[in-house]
């Protein structure tokens, strides 16, 4: 389906669910991911450790890359998704052509043909490791300095927003490590200040009030 930006994004329909929201999948995830989430994190920090919760499309992932080549900013990149969406899907979306960036549909096809559970560069300054498991099968420690939390809404999945996920997501950041996602349901602002984050509110992409940031301080 075409959402209002122009972008594209994959409808479930037996869940009534997309990837992305209908306001506009670009503006989401660069709001959400990039100006609340990469932006955070002080251009000082040498190779940025990524750990996205729902690879999915590949367009958190992309954006991304964008950046880390526009900053020259080294980041390496994991990408965890219990479905991986297939090729055919994968072609029909239009990322490449909406975000109009030189090299956005070499970035993108280079990620998708990537073999999973390999680690392999898309420039100089991105390394990529796309991993196919569930996400309460996270063991990381220590490891990352920013998450993108873009699992399918608690509507449709509530057991991706528990305390026990939080407590993983804790564990697998670094100290003063930054968690973004576009939820900003109680239910799961409660969940991520039980297992210890300090949770901001802020303002949402078009379409949500509200988002949330969610700080590691240990």
């Amino acid at each position: 389906m075409t959402t209002a930006d122009g972008s594209t994004t994959i409808h479930l329909p037996d869940w009534n669910e997309q990837y992305h929201s209908k306001h506009g999948a670009i503006q989401e995830a660069y709001h959400v991911f990039i100006k609340m989430g990469l932006s955070h994190i002080p251009i000082t920090t040498n190779a940025l450790h990524v750990l996205e919760i729902g690879f999915g499309t590949g367009l958190n992932a992309l954006i991304t890359c964008l950046e880390a080549k526009n900053q020259n900013r080294k980041i390496n990149y994991c990408g965890v998704e219990g479905y991986p969406v297939s090729q055919e899907e994968v072609s029909q979306l239009n990322y490449a052509t909406a975000l109009d960036h030189a090299s956005a549909e070499t970035y993108f096809q280079t990620m998708h043909a990537g073999k999973w559970e390999e680690k392999f560069s898309i420039h100089e300054n991105f390394q990529l490791i796309k991993e196919e498991k569930m996400f309460d099968k996270i063991e990381n420690k220590n490891e990352f300095h920013l998450i993108y939390f873009d699992a399918f809404g608690a509507r449709v999945q509530p057991e991706l927003w528990e305390v026990s996920i939080f407590k993983k997501m804790y564990e697998a950041l670094k100290n003063q490590g930054v968690l973004v996602t576009y939820s900003a349901k109680g239910s799961v602002r409660r969940a991520m200040q039980e297992v210890g984050f300090t949770v901001e509110r802020l303002e949402g992409p078009p379409g949500k009030r509200e988002m949330l940031r969610a700080t590691k301080n240990n």
